[in-house]
């Protein structure tokens, strides 16, 4: 089954860390650029991060810059998304997609991620 499978997410203190994992199965993403999003509680969902297919390129939403590194294997088809200094604001449904030709063609099923004050 073609899927895209986030995991890594949890609950943690403000200030913590979490490494959220994007796994690819039965779906080739090597060759294609991959971002984060997420869905806040009773919000829509935003843009969180991107990469380029080599991990040459990345960008970053302003309101997680400098605390968010998304990085890529692609010898293991995963995207990871590393998650420092996380505030009670970065609660959220955390969903890796994959980006093709102006749109994001697979989505996986999401992470819940929450902190906590």
């Amino acid at each position: 089954q073609v899927q895209l499978v986030e995991s890594g997410g949890g609950l943690v203190q403000a200030g913590g860390s979490l490494r959220l994992s994007c796994a690819a199965s039965e779906l080739t993403i090597t060759t294609y650029t991959m971002a984060w999003f997420r869905q806040p509680p009773g919000k829509e969902r935003e843009f969180v991060a991107i990469i380029s297919w080599n991990g040459g390129t990345t960008n970053y939403a302003n309101s997680v810059k400098g605390r968010f590194t998304i990085s890529r294997d692609n010898a293991k088809s995963t995207v990871h998304l590393q998650m420092n200094s996380l505030q009670p604001e970065d609660t959220a449904v955390y969903y890796c997609a994959r980006y093709h030709a102006g749109s994001y063609n697979y989505w996986g099923q999401g992470t819940q991620v929450t902190v906590s004050s």
